[in-house]
């Protein structure tokens, strides 16, 4: 079969799966997030309230304080345990200086927003991990201009998630338990054709002129995992493994798709494909711009369909056994994909699907998508 060449996908087959965000992440805390620490040792100047930010809520802790006050109290800038107009003049001061997310010592990102936003991460245990892990939640790579999220350790079981309609191939058997150990960043969507022709100084995709509209948010595709290789080897990223993009793309979900408006938890309907993800020419046989379906419980958009993503890892039989930090097999032919594509039904969106492709071998189907280590 060659690296494109899809197989008929089986008959349902069903298999209890679990997911664990809470477990065996050792990445190390930062003292930046425990509340009890005064203005004194924040982040930075003016976070009052130790949330990463210097905002309008940083001002009301200040004025919620104002008068005698212990000594140490947050908003008191000159040690006179009371906080009045000559505070309320510094405040106003920094707020001006340092106004929007603390700065980090991510020295190849840009912070977007220390704290996980609740609209977006719904589940309070997970918006907990990731606060509690010391890092930023969104940043943007200063190198690239990529988007990245933090996504926290934790423990899932890896491979077969069947849908109402499609079982699971062999290759996603035997289910097994992984644990990833630490956080990573992961690129908020695909790189895209804009992100590509900056670094790298030209186009290769097919859906652009003269055959398309230009529309250079679209996915960067028709490049192989060897000039991905390339690419990252200029900007300082790196391809997620494959534990690494199933984990991500579950998003605390067991289900063969990820979550969605009004199904929180995921589904397994395939009928319901369409909220997150273009496939089986949905929209026109073609790519679309990044982010235009509903994104999933960590914020990340198009883990299903518009492009096939590539994986660090070779491509190979799963090994028996639980693992921690897999890397995949040392050696081999083909690198992995994942997400299914535009072009495709649905059983090669589901969250456990997985694919192959020679690390040299280019199509209009195949993209990437970047991850870093904080």
């Amino acid at each position: 079969m060659s690296a494109l060449t899809l197989p008929k996908p089986p008959t349902v087959t069903p298999t209890e799966i679990t997911f664990n965000i809470d477990s065996t992440d050792t990445t190390a805390t930062s003292d930046s997030s425990d509340a009890t620490q005064s203005n004194f040792v924040s982040a930075c100047a003016g976070d009052l309230n130790q949330d990463h930010a210097v905002d309008s809520a940083d001002l009301g802790t200040l004025l919620g304080s104002y008068g005698p006050c212990p000594e140490a109290t947050p908003g008191d800038f000159n040690f006179d345990a009371v906080i009045d107009s000559s505070d309320l003049g510094t405040m106003l001061v920094t707020m001006l200086e340092n106004f929007g997310p603390c700065p980090s010592d991510l020295a190849w990102a840009t912070v977007l927003q220390w704290n996980p936003d609740s609209d977006v991460v719904l589940d309070a245990d997970v918006r907990a991990k990731i606060s509690a892990s010391g890092y930023p939640w969104s940043v943007r790579d200063t190198g690239t201009g990529i988007e990245m999220l933090l996504i926290p350790g934790g423990t899932f079981t890896m491979g077969c998630s069947a849908s109402d309609l499609y079982g699971c191939s062999s290759a996603e058997n035997p289910t097994h338990q992984v644990s990833l150990s630490r956080a990573f960043y992961l690129g908020k969507t695909e790189v895209t054709q804009a992100q590509w022709q900056d670094k790298m100084g030209s186009n290769p995709s097919y859906f652009q002129p003269p055959n398309y509209t230009l529309d250079t948010s679209r996915p960067v595709e028709r490049v192989s995992w060897n000039d991905i290789a390339g690419f990252n080897t200029a900007t300082g990223l790196r391809l997620p493994s494959e534990a690494e993009w199933e984990y991500a793309c579950r998003g605390n979900t067991t289900t063969a798709f990820h979550s969605m408006p009004g199904y929180p938890n995921g589904t397994n309907d395939d009928s319901l494909l369409g909220n997150i993800a273009w496939f089986d020419c949905d929209g026109g046989c073609n790519t679309h711009p990044v982010a235009g379906k509903a994104a999933n419980a960590f914020g990340i958009y198009d883990m299903s369909g518009n492009v096939w993503e590539c994986c660090n890892d070779w491509y190979g039989s799963y090994a028996a056994g639980n693992a921690t930090d897999p890397a995949g097999p040392s050696t081999g032919s083909s690198r992995v994909l994942r997400g299914g594509n535009w072009n495709y039904y649905s059983s090669l969106c589901r969250s456990s699907y997985r694919l192959y492709v020679g690390p040299y071998a280019r199509d209009n189907s195949v993209g990437f998508r970047a991850a870093r280590i904080p």
